[in-house]
């Protein structure tokens, strides 16, 4: 048969054929004397073959290393590693949907809404209205959040729970105003060094350890140079001052 007849045969397009041909999952038929390829039945069924693999999502290179056992051993194997792959993939979709239904039940959408749980509940908290640097905090947090995973978002929002009362909420709001005051000042304004002593003495244990560290690692201390760029020099002096006053105290 030619490579129409073959093609209508298997339920699949003449360019499909050939490009199994290419990528060396359909051996070459005899050409006739005119040139045309003749295929046979075990042509038919390569094909067959090939095809019901595709559909259950095997790679082409799985496919060739398939075909090249004609007893099927390696099938098992790649057959069963598709299957947990689906699984998480399955898995992943479920938590995404709930994630939707979630979000869909909110009486109002923003686009901050679509952060992680883990940390959309510090984004509500966070009393940002109209702080320049309330807002910056916000933006730090929600690109901390899209580029972490699971575990970081958790820990994460783990470390803010152990701030005390006082500094949430209003008292939140006061550092915010007084970091706002600071952006035109200079680094060596005496508000610069009160601030971060306030800073110091507020913060727990958790989150000092944490500041400290992430300075020092290269993947996680870029908070530091971010403000650097964004923030005004008295702004980015109050953490480097609190960064210093915190290793200076060491751990309690």
């Amino acid at each position: 048969m030619r490579i129409g007849e073959l093609a209508t045969l298997v339920g699949v397009s003449t360019r499909t054929v050939r490009h199994y041909h290419h990528q060396g999952l359909l051996p070459e038929p005899e050409r006739l004397a005119n040139g045309y390829r003749e295929y046979r039945l075990r042509d038919a069924v390569v094909l067959a073959r090939v095809r019901r693999l595709t559909e259950l999502g095997l790679s082409l290179e799985e496919i060739r290393d398939v075909l090249a056992d004609e007893r099927g051993r390696d099938l098992r194997e790649v057959l069963a590693e598709l299957d947990a792959d689906l699984a998480r993939q399955q898995e992943a979709i479920g938590a995404r949907r709930a994630r939707l239904t979630a979000l869909l039940a909110q009486g109002e959408l923003d686009p901050d809404s679509t952060v992680s749980p883990e940390l959309a509940a510090l984004l509500r908290d966070l009393p940002t209205e109209g702080s320049a640097f309330g807002q910056f905090d916000r933006d730090l947090i929600t690109v901390f959040d899209a580029g972490a995973d699971q575990a970081d978002r958790a820990s994460f929002a783990e470390l803010f729970r152990a701030l005390p009362e006082e500094t949430t909420g209003g008292g939140a709001r006061e550092i915010y105003r007084k970091l706002d005051e600071l952006a035109g000042a200079d680094p060596a304004d005496p508000r610069v060094g009160a601030l971060a002593a306030e800073l110091a003495a507020y913060l727990p244990e958790e989150i000092a350890s944490a500041m400290v560290a992430s300075v020092d690692d290269p993947e996680t201390g870029q908070w530091l140079a971010t403000m650097t760029r964004e923030l005004s020099a008295a702004q980015v002096e109050v953490f480097r001052a609190l960064v210093t006053r915190l290793r200076d105290r060491g751990p309690c």
